[in-house]
């Protein structure tokens, strides 16, 4: 993803919330008028721009003066852009700010140390509660200059790709940091990748050094990362170094390419020289951020981002975008039942959260737990209260609002995706006392001009209906390429709809038009908020000696939103028992991808349902799976409709063995 637009959706983004309650006050006797300038400064400077639709209409129609002016002021240049976008999505080319230079850790440290250098940046909200730790922006400027320092003596320079194989810690902040600070590009893994996962990522970024810990602890238990790096880079002859900080006291076995980090940076000089970027250079690789009008929508305020820093979420709104905001912001390792189903809402009366920011997945899981676990503490720090990483059911939202915001807190569902970079639809922005409804991501955010296209690629320009969600207008925060791969890149995203970024979803937009994000259109699901292709599982699954074919699709889950389940067909004359395979099949995916991929269901069956074609009618497994038989529509164009009554039975009786076995 390039530098600039990476950062500066991160900026705008964590300018919203806070900022609409300074309209609010400012706002005089008539419900249009009020003082725009101080949300945003820089409208100032935009003429027929009074209130928040004039605001938002601005944004998508001179999106060169809208985004030019909010690049000029938010961001510190060492050169000055001239051109503020050449963008073709017919032809996948996105370039903002050509010809200015700048650097990411500039943005997000050094700037900060002349106003507030004894503000606290980060807390990391350890695993046992009550440990946490803070680190000032000044402290966190010294350890990124000593750990950019150990990264340059060990031959990394600009361009170099680093591996960082961690959880949610400052050592992760600070090897991000230090790594944009010289210009190298991180790629972050998430720390509950396999082996298998990990060097695949790896080889793929042809990575020099590895950044790791010894050992992590989520939820009182201990994860072994080193081991699983050491297993990774048998397969990885690019690696070169790997730094390894401590987080047990835990002794593991260090080989001639380990290099304790801690020992290494309190060797370096706490200043490192930022290296000029141009706007365009990459910044990472992630696999599937006052009157002078200066960034302060978070200041004071405490950032509570639960989610894992491995995803794009851990990247936008845990590191770039408070840092760049001026902000404190938490890094959370833990989860959210340990040692007791209390631990979020106790790190927030402990840590005065005011902004916090978790996923769908875990408030269904809370809401199972009584009332008491949420009331017993104080959550008066609280303000905002948002969800990322799926849409979230009426019934999660009404209880997040009502018991843990106390029904004065809004809620935003927001709707984004790793590709965009930032939130591109959400409750807020919005005018002064807007509604927000729940369950609905509702308004574009500024620069985004959503639309609802049908099959045929035509508009659907009415209130009131559905259809593919795609993006009208490029903005600075979506993603540049696929590494490697453009060609797959202009194919997945702008070939579909030519002339439009297409999301892969679904969405309905009401009556009054607000957006509702209704699924994925693709062989995508989303598992606890974790993006998976279904043809990644089914080729884990296919590496069974005895599996013929496999077909996953994504079904309702009650926690998760949406599970993995599976169809599996065997090899002729294959002895097995069903107990053993499934066994085996389940390690195979927690080996070859991760943990979460692993399927809920899986389902022996003698054939899938084809087209005459050999195409699989994954649309009938999902009806079946589902429990919608009456919806199976038109099956005749099935080389065997035989096979559907087939699966039916064994789903039937798949769940009923699981129903016997739980009582």
């Amino acid at each position: 993803m390039a530098l600039l637009g990476f950062v500066l959706r991160r900026v705008l983004s964590g300018h919203t919330s806070p900022l609409w309650k300074q309209v609010e006050r400012c706002r005089i006797s008539s419900s249009r008028w009020y003082n725009i300038s101080a949300y945003m400064p820089e409208a100032a400077a935009f003429p027929y721009v009074a209130d928040y639709s004039d605001l938002y209409k601005y944004s998508v129609n001179q999106g060169d003066s809208f985004w030019g002016a909010v690049g000029r002021e938010r961001l510190s240049w060492m050169k000055p852009f001239h051109t503020v976008q050449d963008c073709d999505f017919r032809e996948g080319k996105i370039r903002w700010f050509e010809g200015g230079q700048l650097n990411v850790a500039v943005n997000c440290l050094d700037r900060h140390i002349h106003t507030c250098p004894d503000r606290v940046a980060l807390i990391w909200e350890r695993d046992e509660p009550g440990t946490e730790v803070k680190i000032t922006y000044s402290q966190l400027l010294e350890e990124t200059c000593r750990l950019a320092n150990v990264l340059k003596r060990h031959g990394i320079v600009k361009g170099d790709r680093v591996t960082i194989y961690m959880p949610p810690c400052p050592q992760a902040v600070m090897a991000m940091l230090a790594c944009a600070r010289i210009g190298a590009v991180h790629t972050l893994v998430f720390a509950g990748f396999s082996a298998e996962a990990l060097a695949d990522r790896i080889k793929d970024a042809e990575s020099k050094v590895v950044v790791t810990m010894n050992q992590a602890l989520r939820g009182g238990k201990t994860i072994e990362l080193k081991r699983t790096v050491d297993q990774a880079l048998k397969r990885c002859p690019s690696v070169k170094h790997v730094l390894v900080a401590t987080r047990t006291d835990s002794q593991v076995p260090m080989n001639d390419i380990d290099i304790p980090l801690e020992e290494e940076m309190i060797k370096e000089d706490v200043t490192c020289d930022p290296v000029p970027m141009e706007s365009e250079d990459m910044l990472f690789l992630l696999y599937t951020s006052g009157s002078t009008g200066r960034p302060k929508g978070l200041d004071g305020d405490v950032f509570g981002c639960v989610a894992d820093i491995g995803w794009i979420t851990g990247h936008s709104y845990i590191v770039y975008g408070p840092l760049c905001n001026g902000g404190t912001t938490v890094l959370f390792e833990s989860t959210p039942v340990y040692p007791n189903p209390g631990r979020y809402w106790e790190t927030v009366e402990r840590l005065k959260i005011n902004q916090f920011y978790g996923a769908p997945t875990a408030i269904r899981l809370l809401l199972k737990y009584k009332d008491e676990w949420v009331k017993k503490y104080d959550r008066s720090s609280l303000k905002t209260l948002g969800s990322v990483g799926e849409p979230i059911n009426s019934e999660a939202w009404d209880w997040y609002f009502r018991v843990v915001g106390d029904g004065r807190c809004p809620v935003l569902d927001t709707w984004w995706q790793t590709e965009t970079g930032g939130i591109c639809i959400s409750p807020w922005p919005a005018p002064p006392n807007a509604e927000i409804l729940p369950a609905m991501a509702m308004r574009p955010f500024f620069g985004i001009q959503p639309v609802l296209l049908d099959d045929e690629g035509k508009g659907l320009y009415a209130n009131d209906m559905s259809g593919a969600l795609c993006i009208a207008r490029p903005w600075p925060g979506v993603a540049r390429t696929i590494y490697n791969d453009h060609q797959r890149f202009k194919e997945t995203y702008f070939q579909p709809y030519p002339g439009y970024f297409f999301t892969g979803d679904g969405a309905y937009r009401s009556k009054k038009g607000y957006y509702q994000i209704i699924g994925r259109l693709d062989d995508v699901i989303n598992v606890s908020g974790h993006r998976l292709g279904t043809a990644e599982i089914e080729d884990a699954l296919n590496q069974n000696v005895v599996i013929a074919e496999s077909a996953v699709i994504g079904y309702p889950h009650e926690i998760k939103g949406e599970g993995a389940y599976a169809f599996v067909v065997l090899k002729n004359d294959v002895d097995v028992s069903e107990d053993a395979l499934e066994k085996d099949l389940r390690d195979i995916v927690s080996r070859k991808i991760a943990k979460y991929a692993v399927p809920d269901y899986i389902q022996v069956v003698k054939q899938l349902p084809k087209t005459r074609s050999g195409k699989i009618m994954r649309r009938v497994l999902r009806k079946i799976v589902a429990r919608k038989l009456d919806e199976l529509g038109d099956l005749t164009t099935l080389d065997d409709q035989k096979v559907v009554e087939e699966i039916i039975s064994g789903h039937a009786l798949l769940l009923e063995r699981n129903s016997t076995q739980k009582s």
